[in-house]
């Protein structure tokens, strides 16, 4: 692709940061494309377990250029998320190349080479939307096939009934591993565990029947070194001090977590009360199995019928973008939430940075910022190249008038 083509856009994924980018491209005239690697859009939405909800209050899980989600419910529903992506996506009018997996990207004159196992494609902004949940985050702990139990990602949670009469050890606390132990609070498991290795940042879905979640503007705006000392205090006036039932405070606080690491806030709907009581157990961290058991960091062994790991995601960008120097030690993006990175101009990142909002409205920050900046430079360029051709074209007219003279 020459410098002076025309522009155009690829976004990768057709999850709800990618969907939202190419609504407002599409809505300010610049041509794009996109490309999915499954056969439908919203995919991670549809795997996950049916009684799943967001964790984000649903004013804030809306995106750019639609009406909010028409719903009762405050935390909404997996069906009702992938309903809304479904009808977003066909009103967008944007092209989606559903089964097309992108299997090498490269940076060209003029833009950027994406080639694909259904074609290659030439563009002169690539956007990329896969997730930072794309793909499992599995340990292997030493013993683990040897194991007679079932052992499953938290992304194979299935419904909360199937678990009844069983017993199951949940292996991490975090967002993901509470969203889990709510569900499991409201079944009727034989006995529930709960291994982990630092303490979560927890606080109640609601209190006294406010959303806690509808705060999220406030806090976004708090100094930052204010808020683990205040998330802190809000998890002991909540819930009292949960070193008590076993669970540890994390060396850094809430805050600092998610700001740093992209760790949320975990939000108890059930699971804290069932701690409390003697239903489910907080113990040590998991370091090994045996043929019938789980190896505790304190020597204790456990006997669960069902381990589910709730031990977190990766973006699995590296072996796509690692080689432009655009992603972190850890594999995350530089610039996450559609920042130009000056190393790769014309390359974008959306849906891998954790606001308190949420997901859906950062993915509508990034969608607005990554369709500015195109259009601007694109605008601009188109300046400069008119003022360039006037230039010309007064030059010529000098040129002319000073043949005729002669």
């Amino acid at each position: 692709m020459k410098p002076n083509q025309a522009k155009n856009a690829i976004v990768i994924g057709a999850g709800l940061s990618g969907l939202a980018v190419a609504k407002e491209l599409r809505a300010r005239g610049v041509p794009v494309t996109v490309l999915e690697a499954a056969d439908q859009v919203a995919t991670p939405w549809r795997m996950r377990h049916p009684r799943l909800r967001l964790n984000s209050h649903r004013r804030f899980s809306r995106l750019p250029r639609s009406h909010r989600i028409r719903d009762k419910d405050t935390y909404l529903r997996r069906d009702t998320v992938v309903g809304y992506l479904s009808e977003y996506a066909a009103r967008s009018n944007v092209p989606i190349r559903l089964n097309t997996r992108v299997t090498a990207v490269k940076r060209q004159e003029g833009g950027w080479y994406v080639q694909t196992d259904n074609g290659e494609f030439q563009c002169s902004d690539l956007i990329v939307a896969t997730g930072r949940e794309r793909l499992k985050s599995m340990p292997i702990w030493p013993g683990m096939d040897a194991f007679g139990g079932a052992v499953i990602h938290s992304a194979d949670f299935a419904d909360p009934c199937e678990y009844e009469g069983k017993k199951v050890l949940v292996i991490g606390a975090g967002n993901s591993g509470t969203d889990i132990l709510n569900h499991l609070s409201r079944s009727n498991p034989a006995q529930v565990w709960v291994s982990v290795r630092h303490g979560p940042a927890i606080l109640p879905t609601r209190v006294l029947g406010f959303p806690l979640h509808r705060l999220a503007n406030l806090f976004a705006h708090l100094p930052k070194w204010s808020l683990d000392p205040i998330f802190s205090v809000m998890q002991r006036v909540f819930f009292g001090d949960l070193r008590r039932y076993g669970l540890r405070r994390h060396v850094l606080g809430g805050g600092s977590r998610m700001l740093k690491n992209g760790v949320t806030f975990a939000l108890d709907d059930g699971f804290v009360a069932a701690l409390k009581s003697g239903r489910f157990e907080a113990v040590e961290e998991t370091v090994g199995f045996t043929a019938s058991s789980v190896e505790l960091s304190n020597g204790r062994k456990i006997c669960p019928d069902v381990v589910i790991c709730a031990t977190g995601y990766r973006p699995g960008l590296d072996d796509l973008f690692e080689h432009l120097g655009a992603l972190d030690s850890n594999g995350y993006p530089l610039h996450p939430m559609g920042q130009k990175d000056a190393r790769n101009p014309g390359l974008w990142f959306t849906g891998y940075g954790v606001i308190f909002q949420g997901f859906f409205h950062a993915a509508g920050i990034s969608a607005k910022r990554i369709a500015t900046s195109i259009v601007s430079r694109v605008s601009s360029k188109g300046k400069n190249q008119t003022q360039h051709h006037s230039g010309d074209s007064h030059l010529r007219q000098t040129l002319s008038l000073k043949g005729a003279d002669q």
